[in-house]
């Protein structure tokens, strides 16, 4: 089935005058993409970083675990000695990604900071023993990791994560932590939707489901068949948006 799905699929993405545009073959070429990839099992792949360069002579990298919950390890991307360097605290995106999406960013950093990064673990991975994951653990886990890393810190948060490492130095300042972040960077995560609109928080915007002033009714913003339609059916509206979306 994921076979025939995965076929009907490129026949669909395939350019038709007039009608590769239509909604419902959209809405259709969505469902099959998705059916394909049902069997899919993604795995975290390595950093790949295994030198960096640094004051024109090759420095190897290793990685090294300096601290681990049951939801996250705290990596340092270790190098041979190179002098004293800021230590930055690098906080990836845990939303349906792996920390090595920031490979690139990490590797810039090396060449003149002390590189520590939050390694996500996969959520199919963590026993229900632990508990949940929920926003306040999310801070929790920025405030403890600087706390392990000590004064001086460096913070910078990258896209979903920028709102808790905003939360997470907020509380650290107001109880006067002595391990509060020097500074704190926050790159492509929008804090306020409504500044400096992109396609991207645009469509998270019209995704927002609000509450009536009665508390007990719910409006979808947009798409109203999404809102009212199975969950796979939702699902599959919202993966053709955006796959067409432009961001």
């Amino acid at each position: 089935m994921r076979a025939i799905a995965e076929l009907a699929a490129a026949a669909l993405a395939q350019p038709m005058p007039g009608v590769s545009r239509h909604a419902f073959l959209r809405a259709v070429a969505a469902l099959c993409e998705l059916t394909a990839r049902a069997g899919l099992s993604h795995r975290r792949p390595v950093f790949g970083i295994n030198t960096v360069t640094i004051g024109g002579r090759e420095a190897a990298v290793r990685e090294t675990a300096v601290h681990q919950t049951p939801f996250c390890t705290l990596l340092r991307l270790e190098k041979e000695p190179a002098g004293p360097q800021p230590r930055v605290l690098l906080v990836a995106p845990m939303s349906g990604h792996f920390a090595t999406l920031l490979r690139s960013t990490a590797q810039v950093l090396l060449a003149d900071h002390d590189v520590y990064i939050t390694d996500w673990h996969n959520a199919r991975d963590i026993g229900l023993q632990h508990g949940p994951f929920e926003f306040d653990d999310f801070i929790d886990h920025v405030i403890t990791f600087l706390q392990v890393l000590g004064p001086g810190t460096h913070v910078i948060g990258v896209c979903q994560p920028c709102v808790a490492v905003l939360a997470a130095v907020a509380i650290m300042a107001e109880d006067a932590d002595p391990a509060q972040p020097r500074s704190m960077t926050l790159m492509a995560g929008p804090i306020d939707t409504r500044v400096n609109p992109t396609e991207v928080n645009r469509l998270a915007t019209s995704r927002v489901v609000r509450a009536q002033a009665d508390r007990y009714r719910t409006v979808a913003l947009s798409r109203r068949p999404a809102a009212c339609l199975p969950g796979i059916c939702a699902a599959c509206c919202f993966y053709e948006h955006e796959s067409s979306t432009p961001c």
